[in-house]
């Protein structure tokens, strides 16, 4: 199917900032939506932020002003620029991606395919 690949994890101190980045590969027809979410300790997995094929983008309050969601459709991936962290950001952050791709049989079905994670820890 589809593979999600991320990177750009890694311990930051407060106000610095991180580029996420996830790369989607495998028998992709299209994508639709790709987005990110994170799961701190302890809690419910969250939306972040998620952007659309033709480039509308959706935040989480909590990431609205220090985060930016982009994309390169050329090259199927997803960015994450997260400046001004914070230690309430410290979480696994996870790629989504959603869309279509040619089945076995050279059909088309859909997708919806999660990245294994990366882990963003803000600390001072």
């Amino acid at each position: 199917q589809v593979q999600l690949v991320e990177s750009g994890g890694g311990l930051v101190q407060p106000g610095e900032s991180l580029r996420l980045s996830c790369a989607a590969s495998g028998s992709i027809f299209s994508i639709n939506a790709m987005g990110w979410y994170r799961q701190a300790p302890g809690k419910q997995r969250e939306l972040v932020a998620v952007i659309t094929k033709d480039g509308s983008t959706t935040y989480a309050d909590s990431v609205k002003g220090r985060f930016t969601i982009s994309r390169d459709n050329a090259k199927n991936t997803v960015y994450l620029q997260m400046n001004g962290l914070k230690p309430e950001d410290t979480a696994v952050y996870s790629c989504n991606a959603k869309g279509v791709y040619y089945t076995y049989y050279g059909h088309l079905g859909d997708f919806n395919s999660w990245g294994q994670g990366t882990q963003v820890n803000v600390s001072s």
